[in-house]
């Protein structure tokens, strides 16, 4: 059983960067274990991913922002398959609203998924990776963390700044149990949902006038990247933040 890593994949049942990393990483032949709101989606999803990684891939109805929810599902995942490997905090939410009429609540709401949400998952994962002096863990963060824009409102942006620092104090802490912790600052992906969001003009000038490489980003691009980072090919790579914007938002 100890042979398989095991894998918590946090808002993995839907069309996005979520499904498309529990998809790559059970192609890598890990456990991955799906965490999201959405109980339907998971359970297709989970015996998609079972007979893919040829172990049970089980599911876990979960919302981040619940501290005790995410202790119990964390410590029943280490129970049942002897620890936690690899963890991609992949929740998020957002608001788009000025912070002269952002409500309180808006703002909780966003930092309770997007942030706290991303320490709960680390607070009760590390635990089991510091008993197997091993583990790696990518959080999804934003370009957002980096802009000066309106685009993605100040709850997120601040979220994602949050996310990117937290990952550097972890990686800090926990490099001498040989636990690594990375992440990732996505631009815009691109998802059916977003169709249902956005008009097709706001994608016409992305390409237009944004997109270096003249395509949008794709949910597998960022699996490919997790993949990577969890895998002994990244061995000496913790506290980095990788931007994934197709030359849109490049930083060093």
């Amino acid at each position: 059983m100890n042979d398989v890593k095991t894998a918590i994949i946090t808002a993995a049942a839907g069309a996005g960067i979520g499904s498309a990393v529990a998809r790559q990483l059970a192609a890598d032949g890990m456990r991955v274990i799906i965490t999201d709101l959405h109980e339907g989606r998971m359970a297709k999803l989970s015996e998609e991913l079972s007979q893919t990684a040829g172990v049970e891939c089980p599911w876990y109805a979960l919302d981040v922002s619940d501290h005790d929810a995410v202790e119990k599902v964390f410590d029943d995942v280490a129970h049942r398959y002897g620890g936690i490997d690899v963890l991609v905090n992949n929740a998020g939410w957002s608001v788009i609203e000025p912070v002269s009429e952002m409500s309180l609540e808006a703002w909780r709401k966003c930092l309770d998924i997007d942030l706290t949400g991303t320490f709960s998952c680390m607070r009760f994962a590390l635990p089991h990776m510091i008993s197997a002096n091993s583990g790696a863990i990518v959080n999804i963060s934003s370009i957002s963390g980096w802009e000066m824009t309106t685009e993605h409102g100040a709850a997120y942006s601040a979220a994602k700044a949050g996310v990117m620092a937290l990952t550097r104090v972890a990686a800090a802490e926990n490099g001498k149990h040989n636990i690594r912790v990375n992440a990732i600052a996505p631009g815009l992906i691109y998802n059916d949902f977003l169709r249902r969001i956005y008009p097709d003009t706001f994608f016409d000038s992305y390409l237009e006038k944004k997109a270096v490489l003249n395509r949008l980003g794709e949910p597998e691009d960022i699996a490919h990247m997790v993949s990577f980072l969890v895998s002994e090919k990244a061995g000496y790579i913790t506290g980095e933040t990788y931007g994934l914007s197709g030359g849109v938002h490049p930083h060093a």
